[in-house]
């Protein structure tokens, strides 16, 4: 069976801001990453059909094992979609050899209007079952305060 995990955020500054720091490498590489982990970026290709490998590595992989090893998870992802200042769609594959951590999850970033911000939505469908729900929507609400940290600061 397949696992929705979700969080959203309103952010106080555009859409077209917010869509910007969803496809710039530098800023992905700031604030993606949730409270706990740094993030490295090394490939990267920011159109339909690109994609980045992201290594995130755990500031004390003692309370957290890594998915690719004991201080990592690497992830693949591709964009399925942009839509700019609307929606970017995101396939995500874990490298990983323990088989809970397998498929292809997808998370979808809604950005809609909120008053003078925008409010982030972030939907991820097909959830490994080797990822517990309550970290995964937590490490969501995380980037989404590092998001909101980001492009507010520079607003």
């Amino acid at each position: 069976m397949s696992r929705t995990d979700r969080g959203s955020r309103v952010i106080a500054a555009p859409k077209t801001t917010v869509y910007g720091a969803l496809l710039d490498r530098e800023s992905l590489e700031a604030w993606l990453p949730p409270d706990g982990m740094r993030g490295r970026i090394e490939q990267w290709d920011p159109r339909p059909g690109g994609g980045f490998r992201m290594v995130l590595t755990y500031l004390d992989p003692a309370d957290s094992p890594g998915k690719t090893s004991d201080a990592t998870d690497v992830v693949d992802v591709g964009f399925a979609e942009l839509v700019p200042s609307e929606r970017v769609v995101q396939t995500a594959v874990f490298e990983a050899d323990d088989a809970a951590y397998a498929g292809t999850m997808t998370m979808t970033w809604d950005l809609d209007a909120a008053g003078d911000g925008t409010e982030v939505t972030v939907t991820a469908t097909d959830v490994p079952p080797g990822i517990d729900q309550a970290d995964h929507e937590a490490g969501i609400a995380s980037s989404l305060a590092n998001l909101a940290s980001y492009v507010e600061a520079r607003g």
